[in-house]
Order: C-alpha cells, then structure tokens, then sequence
C-alpha cells in the first residue's frame, strides 16, 4: 500500500530542544509520565512551550494494544500509591489552573485503576483548590462501580474517547468496545449530572461522513457535553496506517454539526487533541 504523504496543513515547527529539556527535567525528577510523549502527540512542543503537559497516570505501560496507539503494550508494574501525590506537586510547579490527566489502560486492577484517579483527583483539589480537572479515563473494565469510584472524587470532566466509528473499532480499537464506551459516559450524567462529560473521535482511518454524524448523535443521546475532533496521525510503523489526511474545510463543517446537535462545545481541527487546549471548553461556557 502507498503511504500518504502528508499534506501542508499538518506540517508544525518543531519544538525547542530548552522547553523540551525543562519538562523533561521536571517530570523526571517526579518520576512522572506524560501523554504528550509516550502517545508521540504532534502537540508535544505547544503544550511544553507554555508549560503544560497531560499527566498519564498507573505507569506507562498498557494492557491493551490498540491499533492506533503507540503507548507501550506488556505486563504492568504494580501501581505506585505515591503517583498521585507527585501529580499534583508536578501540576502545582507548573501552577496550572487546568490539570488533565490520562492513564493507560489497567486491565490486571480489579478496579481498572479507578482508585488511582480518584487519589490523583483529591490530591490535586488538595494542593491546587482552585484548579479545575479533566480527567481522561479509559472503560474501567465497563463496570458502573469502577466509575462511581472516579465520579466520587468529584472531577470537572469525566472525559472518555469514543476514538472511532463503530465499523473501525475491529481494526483501530480491538480490544475495547463501542457500546460499553458510551455506557461510561451515560452511566456519569446518570450517577453525578453535574459533571461535565467529553469525547473524542480521530478522522482518517476510512469512516465515512455518515458513520461520523451517527456517532455524534450517538453521543448527543447520552447528553455528551464536549466533543474533540482531530486527525488521526499514524504513531509508529506498527500502528494501522492513515487513509485519508482531512482538510481543515472538513473538520469546520463538523464543528458546525456538532453545535447543531447540541454539544456545549466541539473542538474540531486536525491538530485537536482530548487534551490539547483542554481548559477551552469550560472557558467557553462561562
């Protein structure tokens, strides 16, 4: 298969080697990981630069091995009690007002390391009282008494990605599944209504525009407040490769459909993240 070049609109600068070495000391000296650099987020340099980074959480080593994703795939080390503490000592040297949070999955916890986010949470309230959190959960092994766990701890977002239209998840999401995703996120407005919740989908793994407005009001159902649209970009050779780079015409005419659906926000571009520019969308509904 002839690998797609990529197009201008997804040509960034790169970031400086100082922001990166600033961080990078930083996380380091917590023992702490990122997101940002074990995903290979093309948003890596922005976020750095204005020192901001998504903490990823329970290690850095997944039990899951999405087609999509290039976070590390083995036997997980058992969970560090002091993690969470270091979060929030991180996320306060940073002095952010907005912490988002991300884990790999945890499929060897009984809990599917609810417990972790939920300690995370309380300690950022703890240290940061003012700060806002966006917590970025993977399906706690689909169980309502997991998630009551998280939502009990009381975060500003509940987010949980969709990732992909239903046909695709064979391929790009193998291991998880599309209905017991959505049932996180209806299960949240069920138990806490007040908290927030957001999702996620990547374009340009062969959906077709139906399958994506169908996922939309799949979400719309479910009373999904946030929505973060962006392009899939391939990893790592091993990842399943790019069919389509989407023209940022494309993602804005998305955004438009999002908001007609009733979302409260849509983040929508090539270069969107869950966690890019996050704070966005609690700043747009104030």
């Amino acid at each position: 298969m002839t690998v797609l070049k990529k197009p201008p609109w997804l040509k960034v600068k790169g970031p400086s080697e100082k922001c990166l070495s600033d961080m990078k000391t930083m996380l380091d000296s917590l023992n702490l990981h990122t997101v940002c650099e074990s995903a290979i987020c093309p948003n890596v340099g922005t976020c750095f630069s204005k020192g901001t980074a998504t903490f990823m959480i329970l290690g850095d080593i997944c039990t899951r091995d999405c087609g999509f994703c290039s976070v590390k795939h083995a036997s997980p080390l058992p969970v560090d009690p002091q993690e969470p503490l270091r979060v929030a000592q991180a996320a306060k040297k940073l002095n952010l007002k907005h912490v988002v949070i991300t884990s790999v999955t945890r499929d060897d916890l009984p809990d599917g390391g609810a417990h972790q986010f939920a300690d995370t949470i309380r300690q950022i309230n703890r240290l940061l009282p003012n700060a806002s959190t966006d917590v970025l959960i993977p399906d706690v092994r689909g169980l309502k008494e997991n998630l009551s766990i998280v939502l009990d701890a009381k975060p500003t977002i509940l987010a949980h990605n969709l990732e992909t239209v239903p046909r695709l998840y064979k391929t790009a999401r193998q291991y998880s599944n599309y209905q017991t995703s959505l049932k996180i996120l209806a299960w949240t407005k069920e138990i806490e209504p007040a908290i927030f919740t957001k999702s996620g989908i990547m374009l340009g793994l062969g959906e077709t525009r139906e399958e994506v407005l169908h996922t939309m009001e799949d979400l719309r159902k479910i009373n999904c407040d946030f929505l973060t649209i962006g392009q899939y970009l391939r990893p790592t050779p091993k990842n399943v490769e790019v069919v389509e780079y989407i023209h940022p015409d494309i993602f804005q005419r998305y955004k438009e459909d999002g908001e007609q659906l009733g979302f409260r926000y849509v983040a929508s571009d090539p270069f969107v993240r869950s966690s890019f520019h996050a704070e966005e969308a609690l700043e747009h509904i104030k």
